[in-house]
């Protein structure tokens, strides 16, 4: 690591100590983590460039250049999503350990892999709009500074974002361990090829959504219904038999699963549920999106 990187910042620069920050905004806006290091690598550029003593806030400095940064990348980014083959999902963040609470509720915030597959509908200023004032508590004036916009527009923009994420966005307030539970019965009866208790856990309206990237295999438009889904899981397990596994693990922040074929991951799954029946499915599959993952089955 040379001395122009960020992780090389002394530790009582703000820049290292807004780093977390700074990273989540630039992740939740573009969705992978190359990209966010990318935003962040030239931001710190840039702040290594600046007359750091006159600047007010060093704070509002930095996130306006990241949040800026990661406007300019995304709607590049969206140019190319348009020729994706397939639907777009996140990169996943996943943890297989044990975490405390605190960290656990800090990355779930407004961090879901569905949350984040939905704010791909907003524009680029809106969504950094949005994500800024729901995300990250900043008020109405300082965005307005941040983006360049006047107050009014921003508060319009934050209101028009939040209404249309509402209307596609049922929320469900469900305790961790009832989530974790439910996925270990799922998983439980995936691994076995119990489809009557597949189909059980799954809501008759449930949604799989998949991600191949046109690299691996994903079903054009996902999967919907209770009945289709639990055959898709089936014939998962009629097809690799004990060369699958199946691993829980929080996946940006909530518990999901992590689907393994002979020792090698096939799959991070972030799955939504109500508390008695799984909703959705986010289903990540492209190997580009897995690469970072170190897990074992």
């Amino acid at each position: 690591m040379n001395a122009t990187t960020p992780a090389s910042a002394p530790t009582g620069d703000p820049f290292h100590a807004l780093r977390p920050r700074l990273h989540g905004i630039a992740y939740r806006m573009l969705g992978t983590r190359a990209d966010a290091e990318d935003v962040l690598q030239d931001a710190w550029l840039r702040w290594l460039q600046a007359d750091q003593a006159a600047l007010q806030s060093a704070e509002a400095w930095l996130v306006t250049v990241v949040t800026r940064l990661s406007i300019d990348r995304l709607r590049a980014a969206k140019r190319e999503r348009e020729t994706y083959a397939g639907a777009w999902l996140p990169e996943p963040l996943v943890a297989v350990d044990e975490q405390t609470p605190e960290a656990i509720a800090e990355r779930a915030g407004e961090l879901s892999v569905a949350f984040l597959h939905l704010l791909e509908r907003l524009g680029p200023e809106e969504r950094a709009a949005y994500l800024l004032r729901q995300a990250f508590d900043y008020d109405y004036g300082e965005i307005a500074a941040m983006l360049g916009k006047s107050e009014p527009a921003i508060r319009q923009a934050v209101h028009r974002a939040t209404e249309r994420l509402r209307l596609d966005r049922p929320r469900f307030d469900v305790p961790r361990d009832t989530h974790v539970r439910l996925l270990q019965r799922f998983v439980a009866a995936a691994s076995t090829g119990d489809r009557a208790a597949i189909r059980a856990m799954l809501a008759d309206d449930v949604e799989v959504v998949g991600d191949g990237g046109g690299k691996v295999p994903s079903v054009a438009g996902g999967i919907h219904g209770g009945d289709r889904a639990a055959n898709l899981y089936w014939a998962h397990q009629l097809r690799y038999g004990k060369r699958m596994a199946y691993r829980v693990a929080s996946i940006n922040g909530v518990p999901g699963f992590l689907r393994f074929v002979d020792g090698v991951l096939e799959s991070a799954q972030a799955v939504e549920t109500d508390g008695e029946r799984i909703v959705a499915l986010h289903v990540i599959r492209n190997p580009d999106k897995l690469a970072r993952i170190v897990a074992a089955p």
